[in-house]
């Protein structure tokens, strides 16, 4: 059975193959980002993840976190940062150690999670951009929308806390409509507009 990493990656991955060379210019739901600036924070985030799981310091993450990482081969510096990732976390020890993260210190296994729901989110941010489809895999929503605060213990910044200083997670905003589903719900609590696009 897929991890709930690579099942986020590979729902990311679904829609990146499917850019237009026009929409890369595209605004997103995330403020101030267009479509590559997205992809370039989710590419350089999971090579940041990697360095970190190979004992990466918080102050490096931090340093690195929105610096260059597409270069011309855009999808295929995607995969390959999404397979050092992978590597690196799978490596003897690594889900078990306690990394240096830039919210806390955290397990390995622990910042996957936040791996994994980063990527679910950017994923519906792509799509809706892109005009697509904004459908987050069912199962991973379910895993989400139950566990979040598990996701998050602990952690100085988060999105489930009223408290939370909201300078890495947008803050929710309006009510959530009557019948939401699960998806909608993780949508909110991560400060998405339901409705944009």
């Amino acid at each position: 059975m897929p991890s709930r990493y690579e099942v986020a990656r590979e729902g990311f991955e679904r829609n990146l193959v499917g850019v237009r060379e026009d929409q890369w210019a595209a605004p997103t739901p995330c403020t101030g980002w267009d479509v590559r600036a997205l992809v370039n924070h989710v590419t350089r985030g999971n090579l940041c993840y990697a360095a970190l799981a190979r004992g990466g310091r918080r102050a490096e993450f931090l340093r690195d976190w929105d610096t260059e990482a597409l270069g011309d081969d855009r999808l295929g510096a995607y995969r390959r940062s999404t397979l050092d990732c992978a590597a690196a976390f799978a490596a003897p020890g690594v889900l078990d150690a306690t990394l240096d993260f830039p919210l806390g210190a955290a397990s390995g296994a622990q910042a996957l999670a936040v791996r994994a729901a980063d990527l679910a989110i950017h994923t519906w941010d792509l799509a809706r951009a892109l005009g697509l489809d904004g459908t987050i895999d069912p199962g991973l929503v379910a895993w989400l929308d139950g566990n979040m605060e598990e996701v998050y213990a602990g952690l100085a910044e988060t999105p489930v806390s009223a408290r939370t200083s909201h300078l890495l997670f947008a803050a929710p905003s309006g009510e959530l409509p009557a019948g939401a589903t699960a998806q909608d719900r993780l949508l909110y609590r991560m400060g998405r507009p339901l409705n944009w696009g």
